[in-house]
């Protein structure tokens, strides 16, 4: 027979074993879904700008093309906080779903909760882009979004299309608020920011420790605090279902502060119902590597890991073990978790671990976790919280 162009069906043939290979290929990282994430699709995501790669994440949540958990909890992970049952007490951090648009999604890849924000009054776009950068050799992430947020109207309207289909995906919301950069008045931004999303709320954490918001800070000095947990707290009181009020903390604050923060809470216990320990800090440890680590911003992961632990243990011990915590910074595995618990967190969060570990990175900690509370004697998460204060 002659072949006019045998290049062509070599060429041809070339593309089949290829194609076929690759199906193959496919097909084997698929029957194992951690591996697709570690070997394909974390690499794949981080071929592409970190911002992008993050409302890529956000819209895959949010039309369900996440891994879902099909199987209960351990019961030891079980635990009450704020007079609400988690069943498990591994949450997201606010910053990924800063809109509320994916929250159903991510509950079914297997968060305890799910914090959404920060929430400003008044739709703003945040700082300049870039603004999001990967550390990739330090595991961290320096960001700089600077509450870009479509607003509390806006994200009320979906807060209340998620609440009517609530019963499908169960779990515990927290919202996260913020102010506006060119406020001329933070108290009754957050106030406003209860007003109109609050009725939403299992609880609501009051954000004054963000680095990327000028002036922020600073409502953590004593008597902004005092005035601001004052006016909140009078308007959380006027909401049908009376949310937790929670105040998320840098963890860059000096010892005089945190003693002054505890003070005034334990003074009123009425008015605070927890803390966040802690946000993103403003130093960078020397043994950072990355080329992007002196980027402006609030630095999170790995290197905040300790940071985080310590002020958590020092907040535990100032307010006597009487305001629960949720600890959030650096954590990569169950043993940081429990490691926070035992500091003093009733909760934890995370983020930054799953830029780089991938949706699966949840199902590990929590059965690490569960692990080391049944190794210890444990029964259940409370039992185990503020521990290291006991010895």
């Amino acid at each position: 027979m002659y072949i006019r162009n045998p290049w062509k069906i070599f060429s041809g043939g070339a593309v089949a074993a290829v194609a076929i290979g690759a199906s193959i290929h496919i097909k084997k990282l698929l029957s194992n879904e951690e591996n697709f994430y570690q070997t394909f699709a974390m690499q794949m995501l981080h071929r592409l700008d970190a911002e992008i790669a993050h409302r890529l994440a956000i819209k895959c949540a949010s039309v369900g093309l996440v891994p879902r958990q099909y199987v209960k909890d351990p019961i030891e992970l079980e635990t009450i906080v704020f007079g609400h049952k988690f069943s498990n007490p591994i949450g997201l951090a606010a910053g990924f779903d800063k809109q509320a648009e994916a929250i159903n999604g991510l509950l079914q890849m297997g968060f305890g909760f799910i914090e959404v924000g920060s929430i400003t009054p008044l739709p703003q776009d945040g700082n300049p882009k870039p603004r999001v950068f990967r550390l990739s050799e330090d595991r961290a992430i320096i960001n700089r979004y600077g509450f870009n947020s479509d607003g509390c109207e806006v994200v009320a309207q979906k807060l209340d299309k998620w609440r009517k289909n609530r019963g499908k995906c169960p779990g515990i919301i927290g919202i996260n608020l913020g102010k506006n950069k060119l406020s001329n008045s933070p108290v009754e931004d957050y106030v406003k920011g209860i007003q109109v999303l609050g009725k939403y709320a299992d609880y609501l954490v009051i954000n004054v420790s963000s680095p990327n918001t000028p002036g922020l800070r600073a409502l953590q000095g004593k008597e902004e605090l005092q005035a601001l947990i004052t006016q909140v707290s009078i308007e959380r009181e006027k909401l049908e279902n009376k949310p937790a009020l929670l105040i998320k903390l840098a963890p860059d604050l000096t010892p005089q502060d945190k003693q002054d923060i505890a003070h005034m809470i334990l003074k009123d216990k009425r008015s605070i119902s927890g803390l966040v320990i802690c946000n993103t800090t403003v130093k960078r440890p020397s043994n950072l590597n990355n080329n992007s680590k002196n980027e402006e911003g609030g630095l999170s992961g790995l290197p905040l890991r300790e940071i985080a632990t310590k002020a958590i243990h020092d907040m535990y011990r100032l307010t006597e073990g009487k305001v629960p915590i949720i600890g959030v910074g650096g954590i990569q595995s169950g043993e940081d978790a429990y490691e926070k618990i035992r500091a003093g967190a009733s909760l934890i969060q995370i983020l930054t671990v799953l830029t780089y570990n991938g949706p699966h990175v949840i199902q590990k900690i929590k059965e690490e976790l569960s692990f080391l509370l049944r190794q210890d004697g444990f029964k259940s998460v409370h039992e185990a919280v503020g521990i290291d204060h006991k010895k």
